[in-house]
């Protein structure tokens, strides 16, 4: 694969990673719920960290995770490049790279952004380059919203630890962004040998 078509990749994935969010801000308040099916629901949540929700503690933690983003897209642009140019690397490496990369920079758009172009999505629909936006340079929250709830109630009594607790699978929320960079890094396990494989 070329140089420009994995270019092309991360665009469009780029371009509808976004086209997304931005309707999710502009259209839903923050918590609302619609139903597609029964096991697919389209549910806006804000995440303010990292995978899982998972925070950086501290006044700068929020920058330091931004900052780190930016740096890892760095690298791995770099990554992108030497692959094609250098190395003739296999297209499964290439396209995973590709989709890792997407994923990547659609998150850090949010976090660079989002606090400085829209307003607060409590109780209200987000405006886009609102007046009095919700934050800073690089304080962005990352935008997600589907959910696959495929299963919820109690788990049976005699499971250790989580026996009789309520339990919903699959319970994480995410973007077109996520998407990319777990199937970026699910073709780089499944298909080792094939991605790394040189042509």
């Amino acid at each position: 694969m070329s140089l420009r078509k994995a270019y092309l990749l991360i665009f469009i994935l780029l371009l509808v990673d976004q086209v997304t969010k931005i309707y999710i801000k502009t259209n839903f308040i923050l918590g609302e719920e619609v139903e597609v099916f029964k096991w697919f629901k389209i549910l806006f949540i804000e995440n303010d960290g990292m995978a899982w929700g998972t925070v950086i503690p501290g006044v700068y933690g929020k920058l330091f995770l931004t900052l780190f983003r930016l740096v890892a897209v760095g690298g791995i642009g770099y990554w992108l490049w030497d692959s094609i140019e250098r190395k003739n690397s296999s297209n499964y490496l290439i396209v995973a790279i590709s989709l890792i990369l997407a994923g990547a920079f659609g998150n850090i758009i949010d976090s660079v952004f989002y606090g400085i172009i829209f307003d607060d999505s409590q109780q209200e629909v987000a405006t886009l380059f609102a007046d009095q936006p919700y934050g800073t340079w690089f304080h962005g929250k990352v935008v997600d919203m589907f959910y696959f709830p495929f299963w919820h109630g109690n788990l049976p009594s005699w499971l250790p630890v989580w026996g009789g607790k309520e339990f919903t699978f699959f319970n994480a929320i995410f973007n077109i962004a996520d998407m990319a960079i777990s199937t970026g890094v699910g073709i780089l396990i499944f298909f080792n040998k094939k991605a790394f494989h040189h042509e």
